[in-house]
């Protein structure tokens, strides 16, 4: 009879086991089940208006004279450097031509002032 006493102890001890895995496994699904149902529930009846604060951009007041002011500076200081970038070509073209004499756009483009 002892010898029956180790598979039964083992086979009471395995299905004890297994039960309680078995039936933890189980709750859990089902809490997940309902978990998910709450939050599908929840996703779809949630209202379509939401209550948040406005936007920077509607926030922000134009401000007309300091805008106007602003691009006007901004034009202005445009121009400067424009001209600056111009007296520069201007200076290059003008050395080169103390240097190396005129170039042969130059030539074409000056009337000819010879006698015929």
């Amino acid at each position: 009879m002892s010898f029956l006493l180790g598979p039964i102890s083992g086979a009471l001890v395995a299905g004890g086991v297994y039960y309680g895995f078995s039936n933890l496994i189980q709750t859990r699904t089902e809490q997940h089940i309902k978990d998910l149902h709450a939050l599908s529930v929840r996703l779809v009846e949630t209202p379509t208006l939401v209550h948040a604060p406005p936007s920077a951009a509607t926030r922000i007041k134009p401000r007309t004279f300091t805008s106007e002011v602003k691009s006007q500076w901004n034009h202005e200081v445009a121009a400067i450097f424009r001209g600056v970038h111009d007296l520069d070509k201007r200076a290059v073209e003008w050395g080169r031509s103390l240097l190396y004499g005129p170039s042969k756009v130059e030539e074409k483009s000056k009337p000819s002032t010879s006698s015929s």
